[in-house]
């Protein structure tokens, strides 16, 4: 935390002295002294507390004037806010091993479920996308703020043979670059969210669409989800699809991106709040005097408060 007006804490002097007075009062020996004979029945009537707590409301009230004189300072703190703009791509695995239902009920139906929520909670000027791929990729729906548009085309979507991974980054890159820029402003930060569950069979490598993710600058995070025995069954054959993250995990790390496992249809919801959260918020150094005030004023309500309860009355 840092502060827009330092030169007002030199106030903290006085509660230091403030403090200093009090301790120097409360050590001080009356000047006089009670005469009572009868001890016992002196010490029936007395009532006994801990000596700490007649200390306590000062104590708390000399932290209020802290709070209040580091707010008059008008401190600063690093937060996170809502990005305005950015331009996030949806990459969707859409292969015939999306059919394997070691995620419930299928691997397929969990990540629609989870892209729809994770869409649905992007600040409104997002320009989101969507992207296929199994044999090949394609941009189903290019960068859009109409959102209602995109989560509609996620429930649409066709499996195929075939993971076309590398070709889904490129297809996600040239998708981000078709998005208009605003006159006299930077480009806005774009992300690459990617699900699968396999190795990369066709197309370019992901190393090569890494290499082009990292010269454009847009990190790809990638969700890998299924587990090791998965399953489908394809014209009557059997055919194992164990989940393959650690070539997704390389991917992301790769680019400067999040690598995530999830192998259920709870843990992908919570997964794509994670990114949402990544993507959606920017750190800014803003001014948090009202939040340091109204810790001050509590303080002080809550020295009041002691004072009354503990000495009937304020300190």
């Amino acid at each position: 935390m840092s502060f827009l007006a330092p030169q007002r804490l030199w106030l903290l002097l006085l509660v230091v002295a403030l403090a200093v007075t009090y301790v120097v009062l409360q050590r001080r020996k009356p000047a006089y002294a009670v005469r009572f004979t009868e001890l016992d029945l002196l010490a029936s009537v007395v009532r006994r507390s801990p000596s700490w707590r007649r200390h306590l409301p000062a104590a708390v009230l000399l932290l209020a004037l802290v709070a209040l004189t580091a707010a008059f300072a008008r401190p600063e703190a690093a937060v996170e806010v809502p990005r305005e703009r950015a331009t996030i791509i949806v990459a969707l695995d859409t292969s015939i091993s999306m059919r394997a239902t070691d995620v419930s009920p299928d691997r397929i139906v969990a990540a629609q479920v989870a892209a729809t929520d994770f869409i649905e909670g992007l600040p409104d000027r997002f320009n989101v996308g969507l992207v296929s791929f199994s044999g090949s990729a394609a941009v189903v729906v290019p960068p859009t703020q109409d959102h209602e548009t995109v989560t509609a085309a996620v429930q649409s979507l066709q499996l195929g043979p075939s993971t076309a991974i590398g070709e889904a980054v490129f297809a996600s890159l040239g998708a981000i670059r078709s998005v208009p820029g605003e006159a006299d402003q930077a480009p806005p930060p774009a992300r690459i969210v990617l699900l699968s569950d396999g190795t990369n069979t066709v197309g370019r490598t992901p190393a090569v669409a890494a290499e082009a993710a990292q010269e454009a600058g847009v990190p790809i995070s990638t969700i890998a989800f299924g587990t090791p025995e998965g399953v489908v069954v394809v014209q009557g054959e059997r055919i194992e699809v164990p989940v393959d993250g650690p070539s997704l995990d390389r991917l992301a790390r790769s680019t400067g991106g999040s690598s995530f496992t999830a192998e259920s249809g709870a843990e992908l919801s919570d997964v794509y709040e994670d990114i949402g959260s990544q993507v959606g918020t920017t750190t800014e150094r803003q001014e948090v005097t009202a939040a340091v005030t109204g810790v001050g004023l509590g303080l002080a309500l809550l020295a009041a408060a002691g004072s009354l309860l503990w000495g009937s009355r304020l300190p």
